[in-house]
């Protein structure tokens, strides 16, 4: 089973995986995205939106998360609290460029919009910030995806759709087992 066989048998699913994916993290299946599209099986534009508001709802949610239990945890734990006063001010200071540019960042997405959340930025000022910067990063990921993707097929033909299958079944692997190792460390821990 190639790839394009994979999204002619599910069709629009693919676009609504990424757009979960993108929810809470998602770099690699946005490339994956950007591949297949080059391959003339995703429609790039549609990845695009699919990626962009996925990425949007995510830090939106993780924000308001911040913002509702975010003050809670500096009283609850009382040494934390020297460690987060200095970066919230410094998160306050510089909030547009932090806005746009976290998400570049592998690994700290997700607690970078709750730390906004328990920082003064405002709701209306980090939605503005935070669509703007799901946009840029949703368009690079599918951008460069889409170029390697034309590099690859140019290079090795359809070797390029087995390589795009093996890497998404690379992500769900490494998805699944990283969520089951949460998931064991949050029941070790209570």
């Amino acid at each position: 089973m190639t790839l394009s066989d994979l999204i002619a048998e599910h069709g629009d699913w693919i676009y609504a995986i990424a757009f979960i994916w993108a929810f809470f993290e998602g770099e690699t299946f946005v490339l994956f995205g950007g591949l297949a599209a080059a391959q003339g099986v995703l429609d790039p534009l549609i990845l695009f939106v699919a990626v962009t508001i996925g990425s949007f709802c995510g830090d939106q949610c993780w924000f308001h998360l911040g913002r509702r239990f975010g003050p809670v945890l500096p009283q609850r734990f009382v040494r934390w609290r020297p460690r987060v006063v200095a970066p919230l001010a410094w998160l306050e200071r510089y909030d547009a460029w932090f806005i746009l540019s976290f998400r570049f960042i592998y690994g700290i997405r997700n607690i970078s919009s709750f730390a906004i959340g328990l920082s003064a930025v405002t709701w209306r000022r980090f939605s503005a910030f935070n669509f703007l910067g799901s946009a840029l990063w949703a368009a690079s990921f599918v951008a460069t995806g889409y170029f390697f993707g034309g590099m690859l097929g140019l290079a090795v033909g359809d070797l390029g759709q087995d390589l795009a299958l093996a890497m998404l079944a690379g992500c769900t692997v490494a998805f699944v087992a990283t969520r089951i190792s949460r998931l064991r460390l949050a029941k070790i821990s209570k």
